[in-house]
């Protein structure tokens, strides 16, 4: 076949283009190369035009035979060739270039490629699976293998799409434009997973951009910035009877204890300087660490792509791709099947409230104020240098809303954490007077996000069941948790961020001190009913100079020790699902980093590791006891016995199951043990010891009530019996009635 000698055609001026589109071609600036290029018919036939700028011949084979139908002819510009055809049929190019010849077929011989519905459903913001229809989908389109490109970018003068397989030359693979959708498409065969392209844009007012792609499904390492396509080939899944029974395990009535985990600094190879785990370094680590000590859910901070670590991930551009600094897409959902098979739920960090200015991005990504608002009141983030999402305009509405769903459903993740939503439902959120907008009635709220809040919950409900989303919402905003057809917005659970800085802002003071700030441990239950509570020590609480959070507490290095078991047994022991930034567990020093890992070394020296096996054993504790969880979102579930003891610093609490049985918790916040301390209880006879933060395999002074005591008949503080207690110095004791098991 290479030894057939062709003869050149003669020049056929009416191949010719107009002296408009041939300029625009070679200019990339034309807005429709499917006009001019690939087989059209005249008078007097079919021809075929191709546009290869530094091939230096081109030949037309037979798809099905291969054997030579024509050689092309150069015409008006260099790259340009055109022939008439002797017949029709499908056909492949061989092109010739300096550096060797490519044998491939025309990406203008395929016709349209999304379907009309999808068109619909994008231009309406009601896509769900914007993951499988616009970003780059290996598929095989009239019998032939490569990718379908899809970006939306209405604005654009035009859009192609580039990368090492056309020489990153944007006038290659000029996309076509689906003008009622704003979206452009190309089908560029014989592409595969593994390709890294991104999108060169020819911006509404003529400035190229190269972006990455919105939708893009796996991306390239960072500091590299160029989308990936991805291997699309479904996983298998394992995790059947753990989907079957999450929604069970969600509702308020069941303990949820989360271990919060940055994946860039929970552990490394090697220690500070090494390399990161992979998603199944953490599968082999990660998981049975977190099962060990006691936890039902792993939280992850953001793990979409964002191009800058010191983001910690909350300033994500890919908001379908898991980050490549951990493997592949593939990786991430073994990762996630394999907590699913250990009995281990997984939550994502998920940030639809703002996004990185990066210039590959998202930021007016055709030139104008796309995904973004246009003023800079409604559209920057002061405090983050950041662009706010326009969740008022329908397409950026279901990109959010689909991505959502693609973690939820395509990863089998159990839960979104929505990332500050306090910034989203506020117009005037951290600006002074004068640099806000209004809503369309004059007041501080967004409209445009309540609404899509409601949507998001709602949908989540109704296509992703089992799976739950949480609020940190650091604001009074009335009915978080309601449900939205009570006039909520439909969270399932909400951060308690009132009661994260009123205890630790007691647990802070010397207990000298603590007498004065007795109401800030007892004011969180004034509202602890009020939603559907989560209570966080996140990450937020251990950096930016806040030292670490037993950094937090007073007094020499016994007292700290001793207030920091204190403060996790009360907080595990109040209303209100639990969450514990990593490291925490042990105790550590140093703030967090996220360039360095947790001092695991801590876990040699006794004092770590007794609050290492302390968190445990609350954990333990809250799972096993049903007054710890059943009714934690009713008022029947917790009852003050003691809470106005602030001379002795005293405080004591009855916590109740679903069916009457109670658990008594005392708490004194200050080094002096107190003898002979009375308390009422609802029951007579054996009560037990069920756990003392003061115990000595802990690192306390072992000080307590040798594990079993006897209430009196002898009513007390509304109580019929009472019991006299040895409280521990700067500890927590957990008591229940001895005959119940």
């Amino acid at each position: 076949m290479n030894n057939v000698i062709h003869t050149r055609p003669l020049l056929d001026r009416s191949l010719w283009l107009t002296e408009e589109d041939a300029s625009a071609l070679a200019q990339g600036t034309h807005r429709d190369p499917f006009a001019i290029l690939g087989i059209h018919s005249d008078g007097k036939g079919q021809f075929l035009r191709v546009f290869l700028p530094g091939a230096v011949g081109v030949d037309v084979l037979d798809r099905d035979g291969g054997s030579v139908r024509c050689c092309l002819t150069g015409m008006q510009i260099p790259g340009l060739f055109a022939a008439r055809l002797p017949h029709a049929a499908p056909y492949l190019l061989r092109i010739r270039w300096p550096q060797g010849e490519q044998l491939t077929e025309d990406p203008y011989s395929f016709g349209l490629l999304l379907g009309e519905m999808d068109l619909y459903l994008l231009g309406e913001g009601n896509h769900r699976q914007l993951g499988h229809c616009l970003g780059a989908q290996p598929m095989t389109v009239d019998g032939v293998n490569g990718v379908r490109f899809a970006v939306w970018a209405p604005n654009a003068q035009r859009v192609s799409v580039v990368g090492n397989f056309n020489s990153w030359d944007g006038r290659r693979h000029i996309m076509r434009l689906r003008i009622a959708a704003g979206v452009w498409e190309i089908f560029v065969p014989r592409l595969g997973p593994g390709e890294a392209y991104k999108y060169e844009v020819v911006e509404a007012y003529g400035a190229i951009g190269l972006r990455a792609d919105p939708v893009a499904l796996a991306t390239e390492a960072p500091p590299s910035t160029a989308s990936v396509v991805a291997d699309i080939t479904p996983f298998t899944w394992h995790d059947d009877a753990w989907i079957a029974q999450r929604q069970k395990l969600h509702d308020p009535t069941h303990p949820i204890s989360i271990y919060e985990v940055h994946a860039a600094s929970w552990r490394k190879h090697g220690g500070d300087n090494g390399e990161l785990y992979s998603w199944r370094d953490l599968a082999e680590q990660l998981i049975p660490y977190v099962l060990d000590m006691g936890f039902t859910h792993v939280e992850l901070l953001p793990i979409m792509e964002h191009p800058f670590g010191g983001s910690w991930g909350y300033q994500p551009l890919s908001q379908f791709a898991p980050s490549a600094r951990f493997g592949k897409p593939v990786d991430f959902a073994y990762f996630v099947d394999e907590c699913h098979r250990a009995g281990l739920g997984v939550i994502l960090d998920w940030v639809p409230a703002h996004f990185p200015t990066d210039p590959h991005g998202l930021a007016r990504f055709d030139g104008t104020a796309l995904y973004e608002y246009e003023h800079p009141f409604e559209g920057f983030h002061q405090d983050w240098d950041t662009y706010i999402y326009n969740l008022g305009r329908r397409e950026v509405h279901g990109f959010m809303l689909a991505s959502a769903l693609h973690w939820l459903r395509h990863f089998h993740v159990d839960a979104l954490r929505v990332d500050a939503v306090a910034s989203m439902l506020y117009r005037n959120y951290s600006r002074n007077e004068g640099e806000w907008i209004p809503n369309r009635f004059g007041g501080h709220e967004n409209l445009e996000t309540i609404d899509f809040l409601r949507h998001l919950n709602d949908v989540i409900s109704e296509e992703a069941p089992g799976t739950i989303v949480i609020a940190e919402e650091s604001t009074a905003w009335p009915g978080v948790t309601q449900p939205t057809k009570e006039g909520g917005l439909g969270f399932a659970y909400k951060w308690n961020m009132g009661w994260m800085h009123d205890t630790l802002e007691y647990i802070a003071k010397d207990p000298v001190y603590r007498t004065y700030s007795h109401h800030d441990m007892t004011f969180p239950m004034v509202y602890a009913f009020s939603e559907h509570y989560v209570l966080p020590i996140s990450h937020d609480e251990v950096v930016h100079g806040k030292g670490s959070l037993i950094g937090k507490m007073p007094g020499d290095e016994w007292q700290k020790f001793a207030n920091l078991r204190a403060y996790l047994a009360i907080m595990w022991s109040q209303p209100g699902k639990k969450l514990l930034f990593m490291g925490c567990e042990f105790g550590q020093w140093r703030e967090w980093s996220h360039d360095r890992e947790l001092d695991w070394s801590l876990l040699a020296e006794a004092r770590h590791t007794g609050v290492h096996r302390l968190l445990s054993d609350l954990n333990r504790c809250y799972v096993e006891l049903p007054a710890l969880h059943q009714c934690d979102s009713e008022p029947r579930g917790f009852t003050w016995v003691v809470g106005n003891d602030n001379t002795n610093s005293v405080f004591a609490w009855l916590r109740w199951s679903a069916t009457g049985e109670p658990l008594l918790v005392v708490a004194n916040m200050t080094p002096i043990p107190r003898i002979g301390y009375r308390l009422g209880v609802p029951l007579a006879g054996g009560w037990e010891e069920r756990l003392n933060s003061d115990a000595e395999c802990y690192g306390g002074s072992n000080m307590g009530n040798l594990g079993r005591l006897t209430a009196e008949d002898s009513p007390l503080h509304g109580q019929i019996a009472s019991l006299e207690l040895t409280l521990p110095p700067l500890a927590v004791l957990l008591l229940r009635p001895a005959d119940m098991q």
